[in-house]
């Protein structure tokens, strides 16, 4: 029997390196014979360089801006194709460089974080390296600035009525009133982009960024219609100079409007974050020969089942004929949600042990010991009986 973990972390409790860690030595308990293989994934945010280092990439460090832009020391991942002639790819995490893990001391700046620091990291990368192709992952930021940060670090400069920068952050939005690109990055405009989105938000509106994702990162009523205003004027500025209104645009509402400046201004794509990491880590060249997957994170809920990480890989071994099952910190599925998840089953560490903060502290225990006693005995038809 074969065995392919592909799990994302377990957030504030088991890097994803642990989770599979763990997993495999709850494997063994149940049957030592049974053959282990296992990838890193992740759906755009935090875990993404991680992802793209455990499938061969290089870690290149950097230092960029943080949110609030105290220097923060981030990096990128590089990896050479098969042929000379066919260039680098990179890919390069927002999370790492500006994401909310970056704001001192976890204090929210929701009117004054921006994104430049991802910008930062993406021209390091495009200056250094010259790729042929770039993944940015955009998820878990700490900013709602519509990117003018990223893109004033690309040199596409937001510009205020008498010529200088706008302020950082979203606070920074009302005043735009012209772009300034003299000093763009040649080079991205020779690199293939894709942007990993995971959410289908407007740039502006009850469901854009502001209304859904600001409170999220520390803003008030008051803020959040402040944010959103802003992105409407921004937005408002580059159609009047593009001559196209993308602010509708599924994505556009993305890390803070970062989606929105990555179709509008840079031209670039966006896709869903799994389907990109998936891609990256050879899922489907890992599933060849798998009698079973296991995958995970720290919640499955209704959000998981939208489009996170584990729902990737379940349907990805759906396409294989592979059943999956699900591991995790809390399961917030009702039945229905759990019917069309395309798990054969979902296993939480509370089933073990109700009490969340014992789950947190003995995560690693916890998980070998659902994983033996739960997981695989509950698929015995595709594992057979316990090792007597």
């Amino acid at each position: 029997m074969r065995v392919l973990i592909a799990s994302d972390k377990f957030k504030g409790s088991l890097t994803a390196t642990e989770v599979i860690a763990h997993i495999a030595a709850g494997i063994s308990q149940w049957d030592r014979a049974i053959e282990v293989a296992s990838v890193i994934v992740a759906d755009g945010g935090d875990g993404m360089l991680a992802a793209a280092q455990a499938a061969g990439f290089t870690l290149m460090p950097v230092t960029v801006a943080g949110p609030t832009g105290m220097p923060v020391q981030s990096a990128y991942a590089v990896r050479s194709r098969p042929l000379p002639a066919l260039g680098r790819d990179v890919v390069v995490e927002m999370a790492d460089a500006c994401g909310l893990l970056r704001l001192p001391d976890g204090i929210p700046a929701p009117l004054t974080a921006s994104s430049r620091g991802l910008g930062e990291v993406m021209r390091v990368a495009l200056e250094r390296e010259r790729p042929t192709r770039m993944w940015v992952g955009i998820g878990g930021s700490a900013s709602t600035d519509g990117g003018v940060g990223m893109l004033a670090a690309l040199g596409i400069a937001a510009l205020d009525e008498a010529g200088n920068p706008v302020p950082e952050g979203g606070i920074g939005l009302a005043s735009v009133a012209s772009l300034d690109a003299r000093r763009f990055t040649p080079r991205l405009a020779l690199t293939q982009v894709e942007f990993a989105c995971d959410v289908d938000s407007p740039l502006t509106g009850p469901s854009g960024a502001a209304a859904v994702f600001a409170p999220q990162k520390g803003a008030d009523p008051a803020q959040v219609e402040e944010l959103d205003a802003g992105l409407t004027h921004w937005a408002d500025v580059v159609t009047g100079v593009s001559g196209q209104d993308l602010r509708a645009e599924p994505g556009a509402g993305a890390a803070g409007g970062v989606g929105y400046a990555a179709r509008a201004v840079l031209g670039a794509h966006l896709r869903p974050g799994i389907d990109i990491v998936l891609d990256l880590v050879g899922l489907d060249a890992a599933l060849a020969g798998c009698d079973l997957v296991i995958t995970g994170e720290g919640a499955i809920d209704a959000q998981t089942v939208l489009g996170k990480a584990p729902a990737g890989v379940a349907r990805r071994a759906a396409a294989h004929g592979i059943p999956v099952v699900a591991v995790c910190g809390r399961r917030r599925l009702t039945d229905a949600q759990l019917a069309a998840s395309g798990f054969a089953g979902v296993y939480a560490l509370t089933d073990l042990e109700p009490d969340p903060t014992i789950c947190v502290a003995r995560a690693g225990e916890l998980l070998e010991r659902l994983v033996a006693e739960r997981v695989l005995p509950g698929q015995s038809s595709v594992s057979g009986p316990p090792p007597q």
